[in-house]
């Protein structure tokens, strides 16, 4: 064995200039200065849908939204959470919670763009529509302050079971004024709505509240109780549910009361939440605080009915929004990163998950937005329309909330170990992701609610088929899925207990394949040739090739042949840096 030589020590090398200790290079420079409202699905969208009038806004809104400015906010309004200041420095309770400027600001913006209750006041058809297309391109700047925007939407139609303080009330909703603060109701220029539903025993299972409701022989009655989630604990007014001597009935509840005192509301503690870290969610507790009955006492669930499909609504825009955000983020930072001498998305197995992804957003978009068109209508007493929308709302609930954190996960991946660190923004929507998924009803419980739509509303089944076999022809594979979601919705329908019993087992495989045909149906007559090609390919039966295809599949399993350059066309955005 020959001995190994000797190593030599290089010798020093002396700089001709200041020693660097290092350059930065292949470095992606932040995603800013671009348009979100750039977003083809979304626009196409806003014209099919009835707002194309709204579109000047919108693009006005997402450049605000994609601006620096705008992104600094966002940091600021999650890196400093609201705090609770239960008393002031002499001892007395106050109940308020402090906000981050950025959150105000935030928030502001929201309210003046009319992303809250302002289309309620507005005739113009498409108005819905026009304020889900801003929601959900102002929610990519930040999630967190969308909460009491979305809530204030949806009090409107439950405050409407009660005239007189709807005709009180609405009014000022619906105004383009944000007011920060505590103050009488009646007084201020503008007002933000709330809510607090479950409670600690009970959670989804509102029947099981305890809190109660006595009347106070004014019109008024004396709630007292504990509310386990308080959402947005600082707006105006808040809808509750609460026993009355009828049984449960709803409420509205002012934080502070016309004559300028202060409600019996009181906050315990800020919870501590996964996400969402800049939006205050609190639990509350109420000693004979004072509230109006809203509709019918005793028929409470039924009081809030519209209220929740309100939400859900802002859950799926939510959601597709995340989507999108994640989505453009992780082809931006492909297309500008190199390895191995080419840009990342040059590479075939990273261009296929990101065009994987393209085609979730893309779906998870055209639906939502689809659903807004419905809503807009029903709001105008569309029978046919409000029917879709009561089975095909909770199964996109379910859906698409569903598959955000995956899609989130995925293109935090794209980005590597630069998108685990916070500073890419990434960790934020990663953390966000799941939050529409629990909020309005978790996966059981909307999977089951489709259930009882067809049950209880045969002709929301008949007007789901008559919606997606609008494609019918355009497609085989959405041919044969149209065929075996028929069979399906039959088979959930049969009445008995063991027919029961199956129906709630598959529950969720009937919620997702609506959701997944109605997509799929959506894209065929309304994306590109390659967009709605993929979609079916990957996602309706066998692949193209004959693999397997599926969205249970890991993302970039896509099967061979498709356009991969005209999908990725769909997220790319320009930016300033």
């Amino acid at each position: 064995m020959t001995p190994a030589a000797p190593m030599r020590r290089a010798a020093p090398v002396t700089p001709a200039g200041p020693y660097r200790t290092h350059e930065v290079l292949n470095q992606v420079a932040p995603l800013a200065g671009h348009d979100i409202a750039d977003d083809p699905a979304l626009l196409a969208a806003l014209g099919r849908e009835g707002a194309p009038w709204a579109a000047a806004e919108l693009h006005e809104l997402g450049r605000l939204a994609g601006a620096a400015g705008t992104q600094q906010q966002a940091r600021l309004a999650n890196e400093n959470p609201p705090v609770l200041r239960s008393h002031d420095s002499r001892g007395n309770r106050i109940d308020e919670v402090e906000f981050h400027p950025a959150w105000h600001a935030l928030l502001e913006t929201a309210v003046r763009r009319g992303l809250h209750a302002a289309p309620w006041t507005d005739a113009s058809p498409g108005s819905h529509v026009a304020r889900a297309a801003k929601f959900y391109v102002w929610t990519q700047a930040e999630g967190g302050h969308g909460c009491p925007v979305s809530m204030t939407y949806a009090a409107v139609p439950a405050l409407r079971h009660e005239p007189a303080l709807a005709a009180r009330f609405e009014p000022l909703l619906a105004a383009r004024a944000y007011e920060p603060g505590a103050g009488a109701p009646d007084g201020k220029a503008g007002l933000l709505a709330g809510m607090a539903m479950t409670e600690k025993q009970g959670g989804s299972d509102v029947r099981a509240n305890t809190t109660r409701a006595v009347p106070a022989g004014d019109g008024r009655y004396l709630l007292t109780g504990h509310k386990w989630f308080c959402s947005a604990p600082m707006c105006d007014l808040f809808l509750v549910l609460a026993q009355a001597p009828e049984g449960l009935s709803c409420f509205l509840l002012p934080r502070v009361l016309p004559d300028g005192s202060r409600n019996s509301i009181r906050i315990q503690r800020l919870k501590d939440k996964l996400g969402n870290r800049s939006n205050a969610s609190a639990e509350v507790e109420y000693d004979a605080a004072s509230g109006w009955l809203v509709g019918e006492p005793g028929r409470g669930v039924r009081t809030i009915i519209e209220m929740v499909s309100a939400t859900r609504l802002d859950c799926v825009l939510g959601s597709a929004a995340v989507m999108r955000q994640a989505c453009v983020a992780a082809v931006y930072y492909a297309g500008q990163r190199c390895s191995f001498g080419v840009n990342l998305i040059s590479h075939p197995l990273m261009a296929a998950v990101l065009a994987d992804l393209t085609l979730e957003s893309e779906a998870a978009t055209t639906l939502a937005m689809r659903l807004a068109g419905a809503a807009d209508k029903a709001a105008r007493c569309d029978g046919e329309q409000a029917a879709l929308l009561r089975i095909a709302l909770p199964a996109a609930k379910y859906w698409v909330c569903k598959r955000t954190p995956a899609v989130a996960a995925e293109a935090l991946e794209c980005l590597g170990g630069n998108g685990y660190v916070e500073e890419s923004g990434m960790p934020r929507i990663y953390r966000d992701a799941p939050l529409n998924s629990v909020w309005e009803g978790s996966g059981n419980v909307t999977a089951l609610d489709v259930l009882r739509a067809l049950r209880r509303s045969p002709e929301s089944g008949e007007a789901l088929l008559a919606e997606a076999g609008l494609a019918a022809g355009g497609d085989r594979r959405l041919d044969q899925a149209l065929t075996q979601l028929a069979a399906a919705l039959g088979e959930a329908g049969r009445a008995g207990e063991i027919a029961g019993r199956d129906a709630e087992y598959r529950a969720r495989r009937l919620a997702g394949l609506i959701a997944g045909a109605l997509q799929a149906a959506l894209l065929v007559r309304h994306a590109p040739g390659p967009v709605a090609d993929a979609f079916c390919a990957s996602r309706l039966g066998q692949g193209a090739a004959g693999g397997p295809a599926g969205p249970g599949l890991p993302f970039g399993m896509l099967p061979d042949g498709l356009d991969l350059a005209a999908i990725l066309g769909r997220s790319r955005v320009s930016a300033a840096g």
